[in-house]
C-alpha cells in the first residue's frame, strides 16, 4: 500500500510539472491510450527483458534465438506478411466477414439438433465463463461448485438409466463412446479384444471409436445388435438409445 501511495505521488508530481511547463495539454499526454491492444497487453517491458537477458548472459533477443533455434530450420528470407493493421481495423474486418454468415434450417441430424434453451440455463451456464470449456479443471480447490454440479449430473443420469456409472465433462458423443470403450477394455479381466458397436450409432461416433481402437489393438465389430451373437470374445458393446 505504501508503494502505491509513493507511485501515486510521483504521478501527481509529473502531471503538475507538465502543467507548469505547458498549461495546455492534450488528452494523449495526460491519459494512457487504451484503444490499441499493444497498450493493454500485460507483457514484458524493456527493463524486464534486459534483466532476463543479463541473467542468461546474453545481450540481445536475437542472440538468444540464435543459440536456441537450430540454424537448419531458419528462414533465409522474411515472411511474406501483409501490412499490420490496428485493433479497430482488425475487429471491423472480422465483423464484416461474420456478417456474411447466413443461418439456415439444419437438416444434418445425426445427433445435431436445434433445441430451446431455458433462459436460466443460457444465462448461468452458457454465458458463464466458468462453463465455456468442457474440460474439468485440474485444481479442484478452485472449482468445487462446478465439480459438485458434474457429480449431481452423473448421479441423475445413473438414477434415470439404471447404469452403474455415468461420465461427465467429455467433449462430445464420439469422445464419450471412445472413452467408454477404453474403460471397458481396461477393466476386462479376460483377453477379449473385440468391441461391438451397433450399426444404428451415428457414423461420426463409430469413426471415433474405430480410430481410438486401432492403436489399442482392439477390433471393432459393427452390426445389428438385435441379431448379433455375443460371446466371451466381446469385452463390451455400444448401443444408441433410442436405437
Amino acid at each position: 500500500m505504501q508503494n502505491l501511495d509513493i507511485q501515486d505521488q510521483k504521478n501527481r508530481a509529473n502531471t503538475q510539472s507538465l502543467l507548469k511547463s505547458d498549461p495546455i495539454l492534450s488528452a494523449s499526454q495526460t491519459l494512457p491510450s487504451t484503444d490499441a491492444f499493444v497498450n493493454r497487453h500485460i507483457g514484458l517491458n524493456p527493463d524486464a527483458i534486459e534483466q532476463m537477458l543479463n541473467v542468461l548472459g546474453i545481450s540481445t533477443i536475437d542472440s538468444l534465438i540464435e543459440q536456441t533455434i537450430p540454424a537448419a530450420i531458419w528462414l533465409n528470407q522474411p515472411l511474406q506478411l501483409p501490412p499490420a493493421q490496428s485493433e479497430y481495423a482488425s475487429l471491423a474486418q472480422l465483423k464484416e466477414i461474420a456478417s456474411k454468415n447466413q443461418v439456415f434450417r439444419s437438416f444434418i441430424g445425426m445427433g445435431y439438433y436445434d433445441c430451446i434453451t431455458p433462459p436460466v440455463i443460457q444465462r448461468n451456464i452458457l454465458e458463464n465463463p466458468g462453463w465455456y470449456t468442457a474440460y474439468t479443471p485440474y485444481q479442484a480447490e478452485i472449482a468445487q461448485g462446478r465439480l459438485e454440479a458434474l457429480l449431481n449430473f452423473q448421479t441423475m443420469i445413473i438414477d434415470l438409466t439404471g447404469l452403474e456409472i455415468a461420465n461427465a465433462s467429455l467433449l462430445d458423443e464420439g469422445t464419450a463412446a471412445a472413452e467408454a470403450m477404453s474403460m471397458s477394455y481396461g477393466l476386462c479381466k479376460t483377453k477379449a479384444k473385440h468391441f461391438f458397436v451397433s450399426q444404428t450409432c451415428h457414423p461420426q461416433t463409430i469413426a471415433v471409436v474405430q480410430t481410438r481402437a486401432r492403436p489399442l489393438g482392439i477390433e471393432v465389430i459393427v452390426g445389428d445388435h438385435r441379431t448379433f451373437e455375443f460371446d466371451e470374445e466381446i469385452f463390451g458393446a455400444l448401443l444408441q438409445y433410442p436405437a
